[in-house]
């Protein structure tokens, strides 16, 4: 045997060790198959009597209803089995090991605005039906349909509780158990009893009238059950969010997980990308897992001591609109009864009654941040809520709003207009000006500024008006998509002002633009170019840009693609504004307006002795400037051409 055989047939015969001991019976398989042994033995001699009083049987003669002796054998092994099955749960379980079986049941809360399925395994919510509301959807014809709004009822959702054990440093999901459960008016209780006499208990009190849900926990007699880590009690939330609107892309861009610190401002995941927070070691007050009008949240009395909270971003064919996880840990006090208060919402995002919870919950209505947030939360939606009271009709109150807004800002229009009238009455200045300079665009526009410098008119007077008017714009742009008392409310066409009107759908997706054609939008485009028509047909464009000219026009075009998908709301506000802006420029320049007294002040405006300085002058030294680098290079220009 040479050495290579040798080393094959060690290598052959480590290998059948190595094989002999992997497939080798534990201990706990070896009294399996023991206690399966006889179980089976007492099974054949139950079997073998069984056929014996069968025979008797034949013979016509009366069964003995007196206990057969072979039934010792049936029993011992059923507690044998039992002792065996509960040995199997405590390895799984510990302590809890007789909640580990069980026959799940539902039991139902309810109240005037909410019925909420809960199952004994896990002792969670299952289902909660928003009696108020209506879910929105079309259909493969493009039909609008509404049937029952449900939060909370994804079948892979998962609302448990994990518990770490001194027990071999066991975890326990309170979602395999099955809790003992007792209905007492609008209070629901699960109990997890413990082998200790201790137990876990989830407290559930609905009231009438309101979407919120007190929610108590209370860990009694488990201070010697529960690890003694700084955390051994955390929530495991997983919660797939329902397609409720007809806008999914809108309704998926304002769903994700919003949360508060304590001490800190709230804040929220990424709503356009998977995104995860990371607050292990940060006290939250609450967190909210909201769709773009409905949300369900937790609110710690005191403070969760940490957690981690993510958004995932689901295709866009998926049933689900999107996936969001949020682990909290839950303080649990050392001693023999520790007690964690929550409160529970689930419900619409509005704003009043999330603002009787308290601690800015309301920040999860999607009004925005900074100045245009503040806006809408506490000029427009005030403003809102009171004309609603008022009419009852949305679309009414738009129109309402939209009179209202444009003359609280009619003294900016009016300055503006002014302006516009001032450039208008030296227009034969500016045709002068480019009969004189013709092809020299540098100096008509220096030129320009000499002559609106002398006559002291600001050719920015008409522009920074609607600077001004930009953070409304911006704070209505996100008001209309947020506010839910827009959701399926009708005005003239528009089924739905938080969502697009369609008058026609095409049947094929054009790109950026959308399967649909929305009348607001294409009524908004027109009345803006012939608003802008109308208002700039007695200016000179090119004597400040003549790309302007162009630009003014080319805008409203550019935007039918982005608001065609916008809520109806903003378009419908946008269309009723630009026909009260183009009766207040008919109004004003010919009712209020008189051009001969514009004259007349420019006049005088001109004898007036000029300060030094000022943004008009700053800007007629750039133009000089730029001349003079111009004229510069064409010189150098006209010599290079000569020596050649």
């Amino acid at each position: 045997m040479d050495r290579n055989t040798a080393i094959g047939i060690v290598l052959l015969f480590i290998l059948f060790v190595i094989w002999v001991f992997i497939n080798s019976p534990t201990q706990e398989e070896i009294e399996q198959r023991r206690l399966e042994q006889e179980r089976q033995e007492a099974l054949d001699a139950a079997r073998d009597t069984l056929e014996g009083d069968t025979l008797e049987l034949g013979r016509d003669t009366l069964i003995d209803e007196t206990e057969p002796e072979f039934d010792e054998a049936p029993e011992l092994d059923t507690v044998r089995h039992e002792e065996a099955r509960m040995e199997e749960l405590r390895s799984l379980y510990g302590p809890f090991a007789a909640a580990g079986e069980g026959e799940e049941e539902e039991v139902v809360l309810e109240n005037d605005h909410l019925r909420i399925v809960f199952s004994n395994k896990g002792g969670r919510i299952t289902e909660v039906w928003v009696k108020d509301y209506l879910r929105s959807f079309l259909t493969e014809d493009k039909e609008e349909m509404r049937d029952s709004l449900f939060l909370m009822n994804h079948p892979r959702n998962q609302f448990e509780y994990f518990l770490q054990l001194r027990q071999n440093n066991m975890m326990v999901s309170t979602g395999d158990l099955y809790f003992d459960h007792s209905l007492d008016g609008n209070r629901l209780t699960f109990r997890l009893p413990a082998e200790n006499g201790g137990y876990f208990e989830q407290v559930y009190t609905i009231h009438e009238g309101s979407y919120a849900l007190d929610y108590q926990l209370n860990f009694v007699n488990l201070q010697n059950v529960l690890a003694q880590e700084p955390n051994p009690v955390s929530l495991n939330w997983i919660n797939y969010l329902n397609r409720l609107e007809q806008n999914t892309d809108y309704e998926r861009y304002f769903s994700t997980v919003y949360f508060r610190e304590y001490d800190r401002r709230s804040s929220y995941c990424s709503c356009r990308s998977s995104d995860t927070e990371n607050k292990e070691n940060s006290p939250l007050k609450w967190i909210s897992h909201s769709n773009q009008f409905f949300n369900s949240s937790l609110m710690a009395g005191e403070t969760f001591s940490g957690g981690f909270l993510e958004t995932v971003m689901l295709d866009e064919d998926a049933e689900e609109l999107k996936l969001l996880r949020s682990r909290l840990d839950i303080p649990v006090e050392r001693s023999s009864t520790s007690t964690f208060d929550m409160t529970f919402y689930i419900g619409p995002n509005d704003f009043e009654r999330l603002g009787e919870l308290g601690y800015d919950i309301t920040d999860i209505v999607p009004f925005g941040w900074s100045i245009f947030g503040t806006i809408n939360r506490w000029v427009v939606r005030p403003m809102f809520s009171t004309l609603m009271g008022w009419i009852g009709n949305a679309g009414m109150v738009i129109l309402l709003l939209t009179f209202i807004v444009k003359m609280a800002l009619y003294p900016l229009t009016y300055k503006m207009l002014y302006s516009q009238a001032k450039m208008s009455a030296l227009k034969p200045h500016m045709e002068k000006l480019r009969e004189k300079f013709k092809g020299d665009q540098q100096k008509i526009q220096m030129e320009t500024m000499k002559i609106y410098r002398e006559f002291g008119v600001n050719p920015l007077g008409g522009c920074m008006p609607m600077v001004l008017q930009m953070p409304i714009w911006f704070a209505l742009y996100r008001f209309f998509p947020a506010s839910i008392e827009f959701r399926q409310e009708s005005f003239l066409w528009a089924s739905d002002l938080s969502s697009y009107d369609s008058i026609l759908y095409l049947g094929f997706e054009i790109p950026f633009y959308g399967a649909h054609i929305s009348l607001f939008t294409l009524l908004w485009a027109g009345t803006t170019v012939l608003y802008t028509h109308y208002n700039t047909r007695h200016m000179d464009m090119n004597a400040v840009n003549p790309m302007m000219k162009n630009i003014q026009y080319f805008m409203p075009i550019m935007f039918l693609f982005f608001f065609n998908s916008f809520a109806s709301g903003l378009t419908a506000y946008l269309f009723c504004s630009n026909l009260v802006n183009i009766a207040q420029i008919v109004i004003t320049k010919n009712f209020i307006f008189d051009e001969e007294k514009i004259k007349k002040q420019l006049e005088i405006n001109k004898k007036k002795p000029k300060k030094k300085g000022g943004f008009q002058a700053r800007l007629e030294e750039v133009l000089k400037e730029q001349q003079r680098v111009a004229e510069e290079r064409k010189k150098k220009s006209g010599k290079k051409s000569g020596k050649k």
